[in-house]
């Protein structure tokens, strides 16, 4: 045998060295192989774990138990086949790291080429990541930037770009948004359902309204008040008056809620055209009503609502443009935090919610729903809109749950089914186990991820460079720097 050069590290042929105890054989026979269940297999071999986590969508941490990587996208696992539909339902304690994990999914979404619309920050938590990734901020508020809730935005552009059936169709969508905004937005105002004359005589306002100007600016809710307040014929026909007292007699409550709309706390917000319309082609749009929040809920509910409205028009715009051959195909991915807050103003506010985020997934986009409890929807004026807020949970084939404790984990239960040893260690993020100073809250950064009836995957999550600052929501207050979502 030739000595090896030096610095060779000499290798084995395959069937061992040509020396006494060299390990030759003659063959190398195949190992057998065994096949069972994993019930059966575990009596025999106990090292047995179940199927890799998913390899697909953005890096969110490790599997706590055997330390790979996890990865989470919902469009991404849409498109790989592993869930129905692009809904992911947050849920969680405040300061267990929600906020930090949806970050992380937004930052690995715009490096996906997927555009972000935050539907209404209201801290701002996610302001900062925003303006980092080269995207756009909007400020609503007395002040500040407007949003008017009758603004087609970009699906008025694409409608004047239309003809034929399409043309019609994306009409009567632009008017079902337009009085479904405005019923929403009456509705929060008078703290009731608007009547179904008022809901009549306020459509064919906006009718009324497009066909004095068509291809125009978009009307406001003070050209609706002025026009209500005219009772031209058609109004007075709408209204089923055959006397003008008759008219003011059915109109006058609408008028009233239509004023405070131009002049009680929601003034200088909603009643004038919008000042800096969403920016498609930007990475990332945060829509920033943090500024409307001292003003109350009333006007933070409206802030979100319209928020919302705006941001999902946009993007049906844009998937009416591109099923026209008019612009590029793209995904999107909506974030709704706080939800909660949106939901509460008023009765029937969450199904102007539910209906805004049903057909995402024909729309190539994605939402994540943010809450804390259960029991904050559970709260809602009627049974009818709890059972269609509950839905929302139900809908979303994505579950993310944080800390939560053992009482609540028995209400998530009858909509996401849980195994015991994962309710234990849901629970056991809830609080940390003693009352020592400086130590680690348990739940920090850890999530367990379900998908209907699968097991589920329990994440760390650890932040990493420039995502200390970015992700930190609790900067009065700031913490350690042990590198765990704050």
């Amino acid at each position: 045998m030739r000595a090896p050069a030096a610095g060779v590290v000499p290798l084995a042929p395959a069937w061992g060295w040509r020396i006494p105890d060299g390990g030759r054989a003659a063959h190398v026979a195949f190992a057998p192989e065994y096949q069972a269940t994993t019930t059966q297999l575990c009596g025999l071999f106990p090292f047995v774990a179940g199927s890799g986590t998913p390899a697909a969508g953005t890096p969110v941490g490790r599997h706590q138990l055997w330390g790979e990587v996890v990865c989470l996208d919902p469009l991404a696992w849409l498109r790989a086949g592993l869930v129905t539909n692009p809904g992911v339902f947050v849920l969680g304690q405040p300061g267990t790291g929600k906020s930090a994990l949806v970050k992380r999914l937004v930052t690995g979404a715009v490096a996906f080429g997927t555009r972000v619309l935050i539907l209404g920050d209201t801290k701002p938590d996610y302001t900062p990541l925003v303006r980092y990734l080269g995207g756009q901020v909007i400020r609503i508020g007395r002040g500040l930037d407007r949003i008017n809730p009758l603004d087609a935005g970009p699906l008025g552009a694409a409608l004047r770009t239309m003809t034929g059936p399409d043309a019609e169709q994306l009409r009567q969508e632009v008017r079902s948004r337009r009085l479904s905004l405005l019923l929403a937005l009456a509705t929060l105002i008078r703290e009731a359902r608007i009547s179904n004359a008022e809901e009549v005589v306020l459509g064919r306002a906006i009718d009324l309204l497009d066909d004095r100007s068509p291809g125009l600016a978009a009307p406001t809710v003070a050209d609706v008040l002025r026009v209500i307040e005219e009772g031209p014929d058609i109004l007075r026909s709408a209204a089923r008056a055959a006397t003008a007292q008759r008219y003011q007699d059915r109109v006058g409550e609408l008028v009233f809620t239509l004023d405070l709309l131009c002049t009680g706390s929601l003034a200088g917000v909603f009643d004038g055209p919008t000042s800096q319309p969403i920016n498609l082609d930007a990475p990332a749009v945060s829509v920033d009503i943090s500024a409307v929040k001292a003003a109350g809920d009333k006007l933070l509910t409206a802030a979100m609502l319209c928020t919302w409205s705006y941001g999902f028009g946009c993007v049906d715009a844009a998937s009416a443009l591109t099923q026209a051959g008019g612009g590029p195909r793209r995904s999107y991915l909506g974030v709704m935090d706080e939800l909660w807050r949106a939901l509460r103003g008023a009765p029937g506010l969450v199904e102007h919610a539910d209906s805004l985020t049903r057909l995402n997934r024909a729309k190539g986009m994605a939402h994540i729903m943010i809450t804390h409890s259960l029991a904050d929807l559970d709260a809602l004026a009627t049974e009818e809109d709890r059972a269609k807020a509950r839905g929302f949970m139900d809908r979303s084939a994505i579950t993310v749950l944080a800390g939560l404790p053992p009482r609540e984990l028995a209400r998530v239960n009858e909509v996401t089914p849980l195994t015991g040893p994962e309710r234990g260690l849901v629970a056991s993020w809830s609080a940390p186990e003693s009352y020592q100073t400086g130590a680690r809250h348990p739940g920090r950064g850890k999530y367990l991820i379900k998908t209907g009836e699968r097991l589920g995957i329990p994440v760390q999550l650890t932040l990493v460079g420039a995502e200390f600052p970015l992700y930190d929501t609790d900067q009065a207050i700031r913490g350690g720097s042990d590198g765990s979502p704050r």
